[in-house]
């Protein structure tokens, strides 16, 4: 496996049980088969996971807006942008590895969509006295939880369908 950086920074104790209290709140990874620079980065008010596949310049996607990029992933693009520095260990930024383009355009989709659960979200619903968002409908709606691994599968996804964008078709 490729290097690695895991943070936590989220305290999730009030969420309750659930694969969200094992797992980092960060994940940075190269992707192997497409040498494309990876981000997991859990949204702090929701609790939901969102991922990213940063490209570097020259590539057709770079800077490009994201709902121009055609690509299919979990719940479509909703992200795109440079580093944002400014909150590097938390956010949308990365600390490049050895011979990793410093400066990558970041492109990213999100698992807080219809049936996606939020587990920080659901935890405040419960600490309000609220119902679950689920049980304003007449049918359960079977949220699911997109953890970590999922997440990774999805930009594994990205990574591949990006890299595929950089091959010109032939005629």
């Amino acid at each position: 496996m490729s290097d690695v950086l895991e943070y936590r920074f989220i305290d999730k104790q009030d969420w309750g049980p659930g694969p969200w209290q094992d797992e980092p709140d960060k994940l940075q990874w190269l992707d192997e088969q497409t040498g494309l620079d990876c981000l997991a980065v859990r949204h702090p008010t929701y609790g939901h996971w969102c991922g990213y596949v940063g490209v570097p310049e020259g590539h057709p996607a770079y800077k490009q807006h994201y709902d121009s990029v055609p690509v299919d992933v979990h719940g479509g693009l909703t992200f795109g942008d440079g580093c944002r520095e400014e909150d590097q260990p938390h956010g949308i930024c990365h600390v490049p590895f050895p011979g990793r383009p410093e400066k990558v355009f970041w492109l990213g989709f999100d698992a807080c969509h219809a049936w996606d659960l939020q587990p920080a979200k659901e935890s405040l619903f419960k600490s309000l006295g609220l119902p679950r968002l689920s049980a304003f409908t007449p049918v359960d709606r079977g949220e699911v939880y997109r953890d970590l691994p999922y997440i990774r599968e999805e930009c594994t996804s990205l990574a591949r369908q990006l890299k595929d964008l950089e091959i010109p078709v032939k005629e």
